[in-house]
């Protein structure tokens, strides 16, 4: 792979007013002394509320672990991470369960579906789990946005994989978290389901003010995106305003990937 410099793009954090996820010089190193690897090194970045954006880079980028840092999935070894203003550094183990509950939606590229329970029952498994009433009218709108309206009482095995992952999309969108993290979300799907998915992902930023921030290694996919970020070495090291799968594929292929 070719050595690309750790350019520093013009990526800096948005305001907090405005900011649904911001890192400030975020490192994230793997084991100690000889054996240490650095999977993120210094990465400064901020994400706008209601916008979409896809993270990109080869195998090893640091990609995955950007977005598990944001998510407060993973700890970072310096910087810090904010999610609407709150620095996860200063939450306990406790208080940051609750923010991750209430306030981050996930999308895994598996689905994560419970397969005794139906679609609907899935979906508002979390608000469940947490104590919460869903509010009737947000889920008629998310339900009708994902068109999943007809397979409510369907189990996850008696719906296509593009279905499941819409499912897993409404799931998210429900709590109306201030941003919705997904990891390949359609990495498990054909074409055709994949462009179901991103679709929608796409309808929940432009009409019902969601923040999604993507990781994929799928340049259709980062296509329906309003910006992408590239990753190399555990570096930030360039940025794209309202990417196109061939401006993102010509992109990559600096990366060698």
């Amino acid at each position: 792979m070719p050595t690309i410099s750790p350019t520093r793009p013009d990526v800096s954090a948005p305001p907090s007013s405005t900011a649904a996820v911001r890192a400030f010089g975020v490192s994230k190193v793997y084991g100690t002394g000889p054996a240490a690897v650095a999977a993120l090194d210094d990465v400064t970045v901020g994400v706008t509320a209601a916008t979409f954006v896809a993270v990109m880079g080869p195998s090893g980028s640091g990609k995955s672990t950007l977005l598990h840092c944001l998510a407060g999935l993973d700890s970072v070894s310096g910087g810090s991470v904010e999610i609407a203003g709150t620095d996860l550094s200063t939450l306990s183990d406790r208080q940051l369960t609750h923010l991750r509950r209430d306030r981050i939606g996930f999308v895994f590229q598996s689905f994560n579906l419970v397969p005794t329970l139906t679609a609907e029952e899935n979906m508002t498994l979390p608000a469940l789990l947490a104590g919460r009433k869903v509010d009737p009218a947000w889920m008629a709108e998310v339900v009708g946005r994902v068109g999943l309206a007809d397979r409510l009482e369907h189990k996850p095995s008696e719906l296509s994989g593009g279905q499941q992952q819409r499912v897993a999309v409404a799931r998210a969108l429900l709590a109306r978290p201030d941003v919705t993290f997904a990891d390949e979300p359609t990495g498990n799907l054909d074409s055709r389901s994949g462009s179901e998915v991103l679709g929608f992902l796409r309808r929940a930023v432009d009409t019902l003010g969601q923040t999604v921030v993507m990781v994929t290694h799928d340049p259709v996919a980062a296509g329906y995106a309003d910006r992408a970020l590239f990753l190399a070495d555990g570096h930030l090291v360039d940025e794209m305003l309202e990417p196109t799968a061939a401006s993102v594929l010509d992109r990559m292929k600096r990366f060698g990937d």
